[in-house]
């Protein structure tokens, strides 16, 4: 069997069915094999809308301790990871990358591992602007134009320019990484490049071409199948945001509920983009005078910000609507003020599991599963976790 796997491996390999000879080399149990095809086809999964399938092999290899061994694959764990809002995760794959070794050429065509690490290092933005600003473009100058990551640094080298106050610099980059993003088939970072003009199309003003990127951001969120990407919530903030100036109240509300089920998933990985969408979200809601939901948004920035002090310009931004809202009165709590936290508890309330068997699988206490969930009946002005769930579908939290 070893001597036939792999030559199903091979064969397939060479025909380049590469995720068909990853299966054949886990079966066969070679792990350095397992890890160079993984370092191939994660990024191409994830970016196809897959990502469960790139966590599933990345998994694997790190149950057999790969990662120590595959620099690559422990970027790739870590860059995934950040991206689906596990920011433990993340760092202990990044923690690794930064020690572990790496043989031969990488895939897409850059020349060093630097790279790589320089990307990871921009999107944790774990030591300050100037830091994230330094590794963004050491990686949009050292990577491949043709690697599927190099849009994703321009990306990352145009917010750490916005949040400097550079805008005009940061939409000429976001405009070069939406091109090359689409160009190179990676919708990912293409639709957060969009959605980041629209955000600088609203600071100004300018409500129709904010309207044309919001609404191009959503149809390559929608054709690439990435809707659940938390990467995305800034394009469904910034819709929300335009469609309620365009008195579009229903297509407002189903944009910004997208944004907020997403939102726990926007976490201190992904600082610059988990706070910016929080902010669109308090502006959205100070519109139609929720002033709850605004300042939950707030504390959840300033969350964000105790862990993430350095972020520019968007610690202006937070004080300056914190000093818009001292005037406003405060409203009865809804379904806008429902924390981060708390979202993580609506799925499992139409479950058969009890608290103590939530916390479990969200690694928290009984107590405090209990405390979520009352706080939700509140908000959602119900009494029972049926009541919750049928109200948070209709709501389109679930």
């Amino acid at each position: 069997m070893p001597v036939l796997l792999g030559r199903a491996t091979d064969w397939c390999e060479s025909h380049e069915l590469l995720e068909t000879a990853i299966g054949y080399a886990q079966e066969l149990g070679d792990v350095d094999r397992v890890a160079r095809l993984v370092e191939r086809c994660a990024q191409p999964a994830h970016q196809s809308g897959r990502v469960a399938t790139a966590v599933r092999w990345l998994d694997w290899l790190e149950e057999r301790d790969a990662r120590d061994r595959n620099a690559a694959v422990a970027v790739l764990g870590a860059l995934i990871a950040a991206v689906r809002g596990r920011p433990a995760e993340a760092e202990r794959w990044a923690d690794v990358a930064q020690h572990a070794s790496y043989r031969g050429k990488l895939y897409d065509g850059s020349s060093s591992l630097d790279s790589w690490l320089a990307l990871l290092n921009a999107m944790l933005c774990r030591e300050g602007l100037a830091k994230m600003r330094t590794d963004a473009e050491l990686a949009v100058r050292t990577l491949s134009r043709g690697s599927q990551f190099w849009p994703t640094a321009v990306v990352l080298a145009a917010i750490a320019r916005l949040l400097a106050g550079e805008v005009d610099q940061a939409d000429d980059l976001l405009a070069d990484a939406t091109e090359a993003g689409l160009e190179l088939g990676v919708p990912e970072p293409a639709g957060v490049a969009l959605a980041e003009r629209a955000v600088i199309a609203l600071g100004r003003g300018a409500w129709v071409q904010a309207e044309e990127f919001a609404d191009r951001a959503l149809v390559i969120t929608r054709r690439s199948r990435i809707e659940d990407y938390p990467t995305t919530a800034l394009a469904y903030a910034t819709g929300g945001r335009v469609a309620l100036h365009l008195g579009d109240v229903s297509r407002a509300d189903a944009l910004l509920v997208r944004a907020q089920r997403l939102r726990p998933e926007l976490t201190h990985a992904l600082p610059h983009l988990s706070i910016q969408t929080r902010l669109e979200l308090a502006r959205a809601y100070l519109t139609v005078a929720d002033s709850g939901g605004a300042r939950t948004m707030l504390r959840e920035i300033d969350t964000l910000l105790r862990r993430r002090p350095d972020l520019g310009t968007l610690v202006s931004e937070a004080e300056e609507l914190r000093s818009s809202m001292k005037e406003m009165h405060a409203h009865a709590p809804g379904a806008s003020t429902i924390t981060a936290a708390e979202l993580r508890v609506i799925p499992y309330l139409g479950t058969h599991l009890s608290f103590r068997e939530i916390g479990e699988r969200l690694y928290l206490s009984r107590h405090t599963v209990k405390s979520h969930a009352m706080a939700v009946y509140r908000k959602l002005d119900v009494t029972s976790r049926t009541a919750a769930v049928e109200r948070g579908r209709g709501l389109g939290l679930l």
